[in-house]
C-alpha cells in the first residue's frame, strides 16, 4: 500500500475549506470547523498494519511522581512546589530514610539537624540510642574517708542479778572507734571477775566517727553497759562531771578510753577505798610519759606539779593522771568547780587536797595511746597553771597572795631605810609605791580569807 494513502490531502492555507461531510443527525448540521487549529498527528488507525501500544498501567507505588501540570512551558525540568531539590528521581527520594524522622522543611532551625530529631544513632560518648528511653546517670560521688570495718564483740558480760551498784565507772568516748569495744570488754571482765556490783557510763561526746555505733553494738552482750549521747561536744570535764552526777554507785572511777591505763586495775583501787575509810581517793600515779610533745610536756609538767605541790603543802606524785577511784559522796560539792577540758583532773585532785581529804598514790605503767592524741601543749599547759592557781585560790587565797604581799611590804621597808641613810628625812616616790601596793595585796588576801572560811563547803 502506498505511504500517500495514508495521510490526508493538504488543505490551502487560505480561506476556509469546507469540512468533510460526515454522518448527519436529524435536525443538526455538520460539525464546524475551526481556523488556525493546529493539527496533531494521529495515532494509528484501527486496524493498522503496526500494533499499537497502549499505555503502561498505573502504578501506585510512584506516588512520588508529580502529575504533569499543563500549560508549563516547554523544558521546564525543575521539580513540583514543596519537594526538595534534588530528590525527584526514584533511587535518592524514594528509597527508605536511614534511621529517625524525615527533616522538616520550612521550619526554623533548632535543636538538632533541621529542627527535628537527630538522624543518626548516639555515638560512642556514652548516649542510649533513641528507640530506648534515657534514663538520668548519677554522677559518682567522691568517696568519703575510710571507715574500719565493725569489729564483732567478743565478751559477753555477766547477767544482771538486781543488785544496785556498787562501783560506778565513767568513760568518756570521743573518736575512739578503732579500740572503744576492747576498752569496754576489757573493764567489763575486769569487774565481773571481782564479782562487784558496778555500771559501766560510757559517754559518746558528739564523736564524728562510729563511736556511738559500736557502743550501741555492744550494749546486748554488756548488761552493765550504759550509753549516753551527748548532741554537743562538750570536753572530758563535762563529760566527767555529768557522769559522776548521774552515778548510782558510792565509788566513782574516772579513767579513758584510749588503752593507755591499766583498766585491769580498777578493782585494786576499789578494794584500797574499802579496807581503808581514811583514804577518799586513790590516783594511779604514772611511772613513764608516753604522750605527744614528750620534750616540752616533762619540764612543763614538773613545773606546774611543783608549784601544786607547794601551795598545798603535799607530795604529789602525779598531779593529771586520767585513772582514779574516790568516794562520790566527798566529791560531790567539788563537781561545779570542774572545768571542761583536761584539768578536770588536776581540780579535782586540788579540791581533795586543799580541803584536808585522804588521798593515796599507786604506781601505775601508761601505755601509748590509741588513736590521736586531743592535748594542746600550749593552751592546755597555760589552762592547768591557771587552774592550780584558781583551785588554791578557792580553798587557801592566802598561800596564793600572802607571799607577794610580804615581799613588797619587806622591799619597801628595806628600800625606806636606804632611803633615810642616803638622804635624811627624804623617802623616794617608788619606796612608797612598793609599800603601798604590798599593803593593799595583804588587805585583799585577808578578805578572800574570810570569804572562803564563811562560806562553809570547806
Amino acid at each position: 500500500m502506498p505511504l500517500e494513502s495514508l495521510f490526508r490531502p493538504e488543505q490551502p492555507s487560505s480561506g476556509e475549506a469546507p469540512c468533510p461531510a460526515g454522518p448527519s443527525y436529524p435536525g443538526h448540521g455538520p460539525y464546524p470547523s475551526y481556523p488556525a487549529e493546529q493539527a496533531y498527528p494521529a495515532g494509528p488507525p484501527h486496524g493498522s498494519p503496526q500494533p499499537y501500544e497502549p499505555a503502561p498501567p498505573y502504578d501506585e507505588t510512584a506516588s512520588y511522581r508529580t502529575p504533569p501540570v499543563f500549560g508549563s512551558p516547554a523544558g521546564y525540568d525543575s521539580p513540583a512546589y514543596g519537594r526538595p531539590p534534588g530528590q525527584d528521581s526514584l533511587p535518592s527520594y524514594a528509597a527508605a530514610p536511614i534511621c529517625g524522622p524525615a527533616p522538616i522543611y520550612g521550619t526554623p532551625p533548632g535543636p538538632g539537624s533541621f529542627g527535628g530529631e537527630p538522624s543518626c544513632p548516639a555515638s560512642s560518648y556514652g548516649t542510649l540510642p533513641r528507640s530506648e528511653p534515657e534514663t538520668a546517670v548519677q554522677p559518682e560521688l567522691p568517696a568519703g574517708p575510710d571507715v574500719p570495718a565493725q569489729p564483732e564483740p567478743q565478751y559477753r558480760g555477766a547477767p544482771d542479778d538486781g543488785r544496785e551498784p556498787y562501783v560506778s565507772i565513767v568513760l568518756p568516748c570521743y573518736n575512739e572507734q578503732d579500740h572503744v569495744l576492747r576498752e569496754v570488754e576489757r573493764i567489763s571482765r575486769a569487774m565481773d571477775i571481782s564479782g562487784l556490783p558496778y555500771e559501766l557510763i560510757a559517754v559518746d561526746d558528739a564523736s564524728a566517727d562510729a563511736t556511738l555505733e559500736r557502743l550501741k553494738a555492744a550494749e546486748p552482750n554488756l548488761p552493765r553497759l550504759r550509753v549516753v549521747h551527748f548532741p554537743r561536744n562538750g570536753g572530758a570535764g563535762t563529760v566527767r562531771r555529768i557522769g559522776t552526777q548521774q552515778a548510782k554507785g558510792e565509788i566513782v572511777v574516772w579513767t579513758d578510753a584510749d588503752m593507755t591505763y591499766p583498766n585491769e586495775r580498777i578493782p585494786e583501787f576499789v578494794a584500797m577505798l574499802e579496807t581503808d575509810p581514811t583514804i577518799d581517793q586513790v590516783v594511779g600515779a604514772r611511772t613513764s610519759e608516753e604522750g605527744t610533745h614528750k620534750v616540752a610536756r616533762v619540764p612543763a609538767k614538773w613545773f606546774i606539779r611543783k608549784l601544786a605541790e607547794k601551795l598545798t603543802n603535799s607530795e604529789i606524785p602525779d598531779l593529771n593522771s586520767g585513772l582514779r577511784a574516790f568516794r562520790r559522796k566527798v566529791a560531790l560539792p567539788y563537781l561545779r568547780l570542774l572545768p571542761p577540758g583536761f584539768s578536770c583532773v588536776t581540780t579535782i585532785t586540788l579540791a581533795f587536797l586543799s580541803n584536808e581529804h585522804g588521798v593515796a598514790y599507786v604506781p601505775i605503767d601508761y601505755a601509748k595511746r590509741a588513736g590521736v592524741s586531743k592535748f594542746r601543749f600550749v593552751s592546755d599547759a597555760y589552762r592547768y597553771i591557771l587552774q592550780v592557781l584558781r583551785m588554791v585560790m578557792y580553798f587557801n587565797p592566802l598561800k596564793v597572795l600572802m607571799p607577794p604581799a610580804l615581799f613588797l611590804i619587806g622591799l619597801g621597808i628595806l628600800k625606806g631605810i636606804f632611803d633615810m641613810a642616803v638622804h635624811p628625812l627624804y623617802f623616794a616616790i617608788n619606796t612608797v609605791l612598793i609599800f603601798v601596793t604590798g599593803l593593799i595585796i595583804a588587805s585583799l588576801a585577808l578578805l578572800a580569807d574570810l570569804i572562803v572560811r564563811s562560806r562553809g563547803d570547806t
